[in-house]
């Protein structure tokens, strides 16, 4: 009895064995899928991705893949040498065929070009370049296929928090949306001249290199500003990039196109660093030198005496707005412009004055 009991046990161990080696074929025998799947029904888009793709489908066709290189001639063996290609975004800008994009992507080249969203690959020639506010205008030379301007915006009512979008060519992907939020305003860009831009633009939307140039968008597919920079230990996205706002961009590329050069409005001054004056425990913009026959100098301004440590003049309202360092003041002109006559509040030690100088064109005292 107990023999055929252990023979019985076996047979059923060898069965469940069996069938345990044999259940992973016998499953992709029975349920492989070797024909095409049926397709599942799926609901409706959602309003919030119809107004994206909306947006991507007209906003594409005004943004451009930008090309720029250099290329030099050995001196000595006149063979030509080996040229860097710089890549970043362009947006064209009007029916003229101008495109914008950063002064940093065009920075040292000589030859340019555009790949459209067409496909089609144009030669560009630069027209002028602002390294103060980071811009440079490109010239399409005869596209074939329709140029589509982009619509512009505004910046000056922008809400943090508001959603932003962003198209461009990071690590040479071309056309690619990204989305986020406004996470800032009134942020300052410093550029390579020195200059500071104010007014910048903070968002979480991811931007890469390859993007410097594109747009920044709003939820209507207007352009509210130009990506410029991203604040990253590694160099790549990491949520906080920055663009020039809309504002200061539309003005600057008018004067790029019709003057070749932005004037930049100011009196004519070398101002104390920000630290400086505030180690001081001076609120103002703090004036070390005043540059000859500048505004600053016929208005009778003064700075730090040579050879002595005291402060001289300190400018601390413009027309009655409080400014507290440079910027603050270089925002100021700029909003006013040049050829403009403005009222400073000057504090030179207790005693305060009311000093009257016109705005002018100091882009010939900066390097």
């Amino acid at each position: 009895m107990t023999n055929r009991f252990l023979q019985i046990a076996i047979i059923w161990l060898l069965v469940l064995a069996t069938g345990f080696v044999a259940e992973p074929y016998l499953v992709a025998w029975r349920f492989s899928a070797t024909s095409p799947q049926t397709i599942a029904p799926r609901a409706d888009l959602t309003e919030t991705e119809r107004t994206t793709i909306k947006l991507f489908q007209t906003v594409s066709p005004s943004v451009v893949y930008i090309f720029a290189q250099t290329s030099s001639q050995n001196l000595f063996t006149l063979e030509p040498e080996e040229s860097v290609v710089q890549t970043g975004t362009g947006i064209i800008w009007d029916p003229a065929g101008h495109v914008i994009t950063n002064y940093h992507v065009a920075k040292g080249s000589n030859q340019f070009g555009a790949r459209l969203p067409s496909g089609e690959s144009v030669a560009a020639r630069i027209i002028a370049v602002s390294p103060q506010y980071d811009l440079a205008v490109l010239q399409l030379e005869r596209p074939r296929a329709p140029i589509h301007p982009i619509a512009i915006g505004n910046s000056s009512d922008l809400q943090v928090g508001q959603s932003a979008f962003a198209i461009g060519n990071p690590y040479g992907l071309e056309q690619t949306l990204t989305s986020g939020i406004i996470s800032a305003l009134h942020r300052r860009i410093p550029t390579e001249s020195g200059h500071e831009i104010v007014g910048g633009i903070q968002t979480d939307a991811p931007l890469n290199p390859g993007n410097s140039g594109g747009p920044l968008l709003d939820s209507s597919g207007r352009l509210i500003g130009v990506n410029s920079a991203i604040i990253s230990g590694s160099g790549s996205s990491s949520g906080i990039g920055i663009a020039i706002p809309i504002d200061v961009v539309n003005r600057v590329a008018a004067e790029l196109i019709r003057e070749g050069h932005v004037p930049i409005p100011g009196i004519g001054i070398v101002a104390a660093a920000e630290a400086a004056a505030t180690r001081l425990g001076i609120d103002g913009v703090v004036i070390l030198r005043v540059q000859p026959d500048s505004p600053a100098a016929k208005a009778g301004l003064e700075g730090v005496a040579p050879g002595k440590a005291k402060v001289g003049d300190v400018i601390t309202a413009v027309n009655g707005q409080t400014v507290h360092d440079i910027t603050d003041l270089a925002g100021v002109f700029e909003q006013i412009g040049v050829g403009k006559t403005v009222t400073l509040t000057v504090l030179c030690g207790d005693q305060s004055r009311s000093v009257e100088v016109t705005l002018a064109d100091v882009s010939r005292y900066q390097g």
